[in-house]
Protein backbone atom coordinates (compact mmCIF):
# COMPACT_ATOMS: atom_id res chain seq x y z
CA UNK A 1 0.00 0.00 0.00
CA UNK A 2 2.89 2.37 0.70
CA UNK A 3 4.19 1.98 -2.84
CA UNK A 4 0.77 2.82 -4.26
CA UNK A 5 0.52 5.96 -2.13
CA UNK A 6 4.02 7.04 -3.21
CA UNK A 7 3.08 6.29 -6.81
CA UNK A 8 -0.04 8.46 -6.59
CA UNK A 9 1.98 11.30 -5.01
CA UNK A 10 4.54 11.09 -7.81
CA UNK A 11 1.77 11.13 -10.41
CA UNK A 12 0.19 14.17 -8.75
CA UNK A 13 3.56 15.96 -8.68
CA UNK A 14 4.02 15.07 -12.36
CA UNK A 15 0.62 16.59 -13.17
CA UNK A 16 1.47 19.76 -11.23
CA UNK A 17 4.82 20.19 -13.00
CA UNK A 18 3.16 19.54 -16.36
CA UNK A 19 0.60 22.26 -15.62
CA UNK A 20 3.37 24.65 -14.56
CA UNK A 21 5.31 23.94 -17.77
CA UNK A 22 2.11 24.34 -19.77
CA UNK A 23 1.31 27.73 -18.31
CA UNK A 24 4.89 28.89 -18.86
CA UNK A 25 4.64 27.66 -22.45
CA UNK A 26 1.46 29.62 -23.03
CA UNK A 27 2.97 32.82 -21.66
CA UNK A 28 6.22 32.36 -23.62
CA UNK A 29 4.51 31.31 -26.88
CA UNK A 30 6.93 28.37 -27.16
CA UNK A 31 7.32 24.99 -25.53
CA UNK A 32 8.92 25.21 -22.08
CA UNK A 33 9.95 22.01 -20.30
CA UNK A 34 11.77 22.46 -17.02
CA UNK A 35 14.32 19.68 -16.43
CA UNK A 36 14.43 17.73 -13.19
CA UNK A 37 17.91 19.05 -12.41
CA UNK A 38 16.66 22.64 -12.52
CA UNK A 39 13.84 21.90 -10.11
CA UNK A 40 16.22 20.07 -7.77
CA UNK A 41 18.71 22.95 -7.95
CA UNK A 42 15.98 25.48 -7.20
CA UNK A 43 14.71 23.47 -4.21
CA UNK A 44 18.05 22.56 -2.60
CA UNK A 45 21.29 23.09 -4.53
CA UNK A 46 23.52 21.75 -1.76
CA UNK A 47 21.90 18.32 -1.81
CA UNK A 48 22.41 18.10 -5.58
CA UNK A 49 26.13 18.75 -5.14
CA UNK A 50 26.40 16.30 -2.24
CA UNK A 51 24.58 13.63 -4.25
CA UNK A 52 26.94 14.06 -7.16
CA UNK A 53 30.01 13.80 -4.92
CA UNK A 54 28.64 10.78 -3.06
CA UNK A 55 27.73 8.86 -6.20
CA UNK A 56 31.02 9.60 -7.90
CA UNK A 57 33.03 8.68 -4.80
CA UNK A 58 31.11 5.71 -3.40
CA UNK A 59 29.35 4.12 -6.38
CA UNK A 60 31.13 4.84 -9.66
CA UNK A 61 32.06 8.07 -11.46
CA UNK A 62 30.69 6.78 -14.76
CA UNK A 63 27.21 6.42 -13.26
CA UNK A 64 26.81 10.16 -12.70
CA UNK A 65 27.95 11.51 -16.04
CA UNK A 66 26.04 9.55 -18.67
CA UNK A 67 23.15 8.08 -16.66
CA UNK A 68 22.09 10.49 -13.94
CA UNK A 69 22.97 13.56 -15.99
CA UNK A 70 20.59 12.31 -18.70
CA UNK A 71 17.81 11.82 -16.13
CA UNK A 72 18.43 15.29 -14.67
CA UNK A 73 18.09 16.84 -18.15
CA UNK A 74 14.74 15.10 -18.76
CA UNK A 75 11.58 17.13 -18.06
CA UNK A 76 10.38 16.71 -14.50
CA UNK A 77 6.88 15.58 -15.38
CA UNK A 78 8.22 12.69 -17.47
CA UNK A 79 10.55 11.44 -14.73
CA UNK A 80 7.91 11.74 -11.99
CA UNK A 81 5.25 10.19 -14.22
CA UNK A 82 7.36 7.14 -15.02
CA UNK A 83 8.39 6.79 -11.38
CA UNK A 84 4.78 7.10 -10.25
CA UNK A 85 3.51 4.48 -12.68
CA UNK A 86 6.35 2.13 -11.71
CA UNK A 87 5.71 2.54 -7.97
CA UNK A 88 1.97 2.12 -8.40
CA UNK A 89 2.51 -1.00 -10.50
CA UNK A 90 4.90 -2.49 -7.94
CA UNK A 91 2.41 -1.87 -5.13
CA UNK A 92 -0.62 -3.28 -6.92
CA UNK A 93 -2.68 -6.04 -5.39
CA UNK A 94 -1.97 -9.30 -7.01
CA UNK A 95 -4.78 -11.62 -7.94
CA UNK A 96 -4.95 -14.93 -6.24
CA UNK A 97 -4.57 -17.77 -8.63
CA UNK A 98 -6.73 -20.74 -8.02
CA UNK A 99 -4.93 -23.91 -8.81
CA UNK A 100 -6.95 -27.07 -8.97
CA UNK A 101 -5.29 -30.42 -8.73
CA UNK A 102 -6.80 -33.86 -9.05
Amino acid sequence: MILRVLGVWCLLAAAVTLIIDGTQSISANSWVATPLGQHWYNLHAASLNVSQAAIERHVHPALWDPVITYVLQTPTWIVLGILGVLLYWLGRRRRRRQVFSN
